[in-house]
């Protein structure tokens, strides 16, 4: 099934939602490699708000994961003790504990994406969030992924440096997710975005807070500028 949003309906919406204070908590969502963690940090910067990695947080040196109880109250932590300023927390994991930060978001970015070796038309709605084709962000995972081997990049936690055999031979890897989870991330944000879409999601107006941000690149790039553009005293 295909959600589509009229440009008509999205033109008077900021690119930002925010809490009408002048604060702004952002959830950002994606499949891995999805280039959800570049526009995280991008946003934070010119809001001049702390940014979460969810990776960080979730994963302890040695791969080891957190506690979902622990994890979660981390995130309450971080998000309350940030709550005036804003947050952009980036990363999914909502079945272990960071559903809670949606809940709180004042905006949320899902970047899900379809298998567009064609232009499917399967996406996840106008969201705030990004939506690239696999065939632009795998490769792109691909080439951080080799960086990361050699020692050139930084691994998603500290203390949790990949393997060639994770990474090529294991369904565990970061590359077998990747392409495992893509129409799996789509299916999860497109019944989110039923909910909570801006223009089309079952939620009463003022509560819809999700919008996409999909294509090859220059959306995200004009969606960036029009963040830039905003009005700081709002």
């Amino acid at each position: 099934m295909v959600i589509r949003v009229a440009a008509s309906q999205l033109r008077d919406i900021p690119p930002l939602l925010g809490d009408g204070q002048g604060s702004y908590r952002i959830r950002v969502l994606g499949n891995s490699g999805s280039g959800k963690s570049t526009l995280s940090r991008q946003v934070a910067s010119i809001l001049n708000i702390p940014y979460l990695s969810l990776d960080e947080l979730y994963w302890q040196p040695g791969w080891k994961p957190t506690p979902h109880d622990e994890f979660r109250d981390k995130i309450v932590a971080f998000m309350q003790t940030n709550k005036s300023n804003g947050w952009v927390i980036e990363g999914e994991y909502a079945r272990k504990g960071a559903a809670v930060a949606q809940e709180h978001a004042t905006d949320v970015i899902c970047k899900s994406s379809v298998f567009h070796f064609f232009p499917l038309r399967m996406s996840c709605t106008h969201t705030s969030g990004l939506d690239p084709p696999l065939l632009l962000y795998f490769p792109r995972l691909l080439l951080r992924t080799v960086l990361r081997l050699v020692g050139l990049e930084s691994s998603c936690s500290p203390g949790c440096p990949e393997s060639v055999r994770d990474a090529f031979f294991s369904k565990s890897g970061i590359l077998w997710w990747c392409l495992h989870q893509h129409r799996v991330v789509i299916e999860r944000h497109s019944a989110l975005m039923k909910i909570w879409g801006l223009g089309i999601g079952s939620k009463a107006p003022e509560e819809q807070k999700m919008r996409r941000l999909g294509g090859w690149g220059s959306e995200v790039t004009d969606w960036l500028q029009s963040v830039r553009e905003m009005p700081k005293d709002i």
